[in-house]
């Protein structure tokens, strides 16, 4: 099996190494999750509330939809816990020695990866629904314009980067799943 990489028992107890971590295709995909989500709960958090010169209560700059800046918030703050706690399994995943195990966290990072994919691709289209319904009366200082254009523009690149780490992670399950019948065929059974 030329090109065949080991995953589990052959790396399990080895040094990690940072450089060659970092240098991953999956890793900068995910830091870039992690990097997208922080930008727009930032964003929302920061200006996605404003009010009129003659009011003294905030309101979402999105339509005056106060679901709007509470579902990107939540997605922002969700978003960053979930790259970040998948960014650690990464870090641990060299030192699962069990093909079983590593199997069950590959198949967990493709459904994860596939749902945030699905709820960025439902706020982009939510929230670029209420922004353009948004009435420019409301906001006629222009205040926190650009930051609701760039949450909407980062929830459009997070829908592309979590699907770019759902496909990554079909491609561990692939080789997962190689040694997992590697593994059947080669290991002598014990007696």
């Amino acid at each position: 099996m030329d090109g065949f990489q080991a995953y589990g028992a052959g790396k399990a107890g080895g040094t990690f190494d940072p450089l060659t971590f970092i240098r991953q295709p999956q890793t900068i995909i995910r830091i870039l999750c992690w990097l997208f989500s922080i930008v727009i709960l930032g964003c929302v958090a920061n200006e996605g509330y404003i009010n009129r010169p003659d009011e003294v209560e905030e309101y979402c700059i999105f339509n005056r939809n106060q679901n709007a800046c509470n579902y990107a918030i939540a997605m922002g703050t969700l978003g960053f816990l979930c790259s970040a706690g998948f960014l650690a399994l990464d870090v641990y995943f060299p030192q699962i020695s069990g093909v079983k195990d590593r199997k069950k966290a590959v198949m967990l990072d493709i459904g994860v990866s596939a749902f945030w994919s699905l709820i960025w691709f439902v706020g982009f289209c939510f929230l670029a629904n209420q922004w353009q319904f948004s009435n420019p009366e409301d906001n006629p200082l222009n205040e926190g314009a650009d930051a609701a254009r760039a949450t909407i523009i980062f929830c459009f690149f997070s829908i592309f980067t979590w699907g770019g780490v759902t496909l990554m992670s079909l491609e561990r399950l692939k080789r997962v799943s190689y040694e997992e019948e590697y593994n059947k065929l080669f290991t002598p059974p014990l007696s």
